[in-house]
């Protein structure tokens, strides 16, 4: 039988793991984890924060010169990293990029639910809002693409889901969670069928976009990196792209800067994935299956899982 999370035992996370691979993790420097790449994984390093987020935001570029009118083409975006956004404005303004004769497309990842609907643009929160206003509301008006381009998980989400079959995805682009998630896709609860083990890694690729209950573990994080701490700020459910969808998208690029999961998670996940070491008790470990992942690192922010006192 399997541990019990320290953390939340009602849960399946990381805590659950095998000891040995803890072990095998700490131990990752930061020159260990450079060579963690192997075909279908890739682990690219940035020495400078500006680099960093400027290469996050060129993935929107790239991505929209894809496209076309006759093969629309986009890009499946995060909040959390935000700090590419404005950069993908200017980059439009400053080259002229005609979103809307390119047929350019954007999918949100995620928003948060509350009493069993997405939350309105004007919740303080919104991840809609977020994207409209760091990014897209910043971009001349000719140029913008058309509100129908821009596909977000509110309302019929089995309709957005349709989407990612309308239109190509280039490329999903995300973040990583102290849960060791990419958008919401959270370990699950240790309850029913996954009372002993948490889901196989097959299972756990079957959820399509969908409503989930969010692991404490991320309430908390969300509190404290976008509500100042304010936990009473930040819902407990959200809707998310699941991995169906994510599947769909021809490549996986997460971007981690340290700002959100520590030194610890940075390592666990690329080890993961380098070694094809799925479990669904480590979410982001399950796109060792994906045919294209990079990881993304600000070198600076991966620190060390050395013992520390402070």
């Amino acid at each position: 039988m399997r541990k019990h999370s320290v953390v939340a035992p009602e849960w399946w996370d990381y805590t659950t793991i095998d000891d040995e691979l803890v072990r095998d993790t700490a131990k990752l420097t930061v020159k260990d984890i450079e060579q963690l790449s192997r075909p279908g994984f890739k682990v690219v390093m940035y020495d400078t924060i500006e680099e960093f987020y400027l290469a996050e935001a060129l993935e929107y570029i790239e991505a929209w010169k894809q496209s076309s009118p006759d093969n629309p083409c986009g890009i499946c975006g995060p909040i959390g990293p935000t700090e590419q956004l404005p950069l993908v404005a200017r980059i439009v303004n400053a080259t002229g990029m005609n979103l809307a004769k390119l047929d350019a497309h954007f999918w949100g990842m995620d928003e948060w639910v509350q009493d069993g609907k997405a939350v309105p643009i004007d919740h303080p929160l919104s991840f809609a809002k977020c994207d409209k206003e760091l990014c897209f509301n910043r971009i001349r008006p000719e140029l913008r693409m058309p509100e129908k381009n821009m596909h977000f998980p509110t309302g019929d989400l089995e309709a957005y889901s349709k989407t990612y079959d309308q239109f190509t995805c280039v490329l999903m682009q995300g973040g990583q969670g102290d849960t060791k998630h990419w958008a919401f896709n959270d370990p699950v609860k240790r309850e029913g069928k996954f009372i002993d083990n948490p889901p196989s890694p097959e299972e756990y690729r079957k959820f399509a976009t969908r409503i989930v209950d969010l692991h404490p573990i991320t309430v908390m994080q969300n509190a404290r990196t976008s509500g100042g701490g304010n936990i009473a700020l930040v819902p407990t459910k959200a809707a998310t792209v699941g991995p169906v969808e994510t599947w769909k998208a021809k490549k996986v690029s997460i971007w981690q800067a340290g700002c959100h999961d520590n030194a610890f998670g940075m390592r666990l996940t690329a080890l993961m994935l380098s070694k094809k070491i799925a479990d669904a008790a480590v979410p982001m470990s399950l796109l060792s299956d994906h045919p294209d992942v990079q990881f993304n690192f600000f070198r600076p922010g991966l620190g060390s899982c050395a013992v520390e006192m402070h």
